[in-house]
């Protein structure tokens, strides 16, 4: 009788965990970064800029945590409650950036449609999410040695 052998698929050339990770992130902040904006500008509807940005951070990060736990981060210990602790802490910075961003555009457009305020909301986002990434990935889904 044959002994079976272990399925080993060997790695990519390159492929570290690091990219993986940023693979899954990228993948889950494009798709963020486009419900909040078509969120943000649903909100407009019937909110000032400051409530739809809160409303909209607030459902999109959530739900962005979650992924970002499940896919991107899936082989930490960390636990939910943790993440989301973690990652509050990373949305009230990301508030008062994108506040302060909407705020100023207002201030100078205060006749631009809540489709331009959302345009404006992409790149900011955008940057935020980077440093998101990063604090996600040292401090709060940090592997333990």
């Amino acid at each position: 009788m044959r002994r079976l052998r272990t399925l080993h698929r060997p790695s990519l050339p390159g492929r570290t965990r690091l990219t993986g990770e940023l693979g899954w992130f990228i993948v889950i902040g494009l798709a963020s970064t486009v419900a909040q904006a078509l969120l943000y500008w649903e909100m407009r509807r019937w909110c000032p800029p400051v409530l739809a940005n809160l409303v909209s951070l607030v459902v999109v990060t959530v739900l962005n945590t979650e992924a970002n736990r499940r896919l991107t981060f899936r082989g930490s210990t960390v636990r939910a409650v943790r993440a989301h602790a973690g990652a509050g802490l990373l949305f009230v910075l990301a508030y008062l950036v994108t506040s302060g961003v909407l705020l100023l555009f207002v201030h100078y457009r205060p006749t631009a449609s809540p489709a331009t305020e959302a345009l404006v909301l992409v790149p900011t986002v955008a940057l935020v999410t980077g440093l998101r990434f990063t604090m996600l990935r040292l401090v709060v889904f940090r592997r333990r040695r």
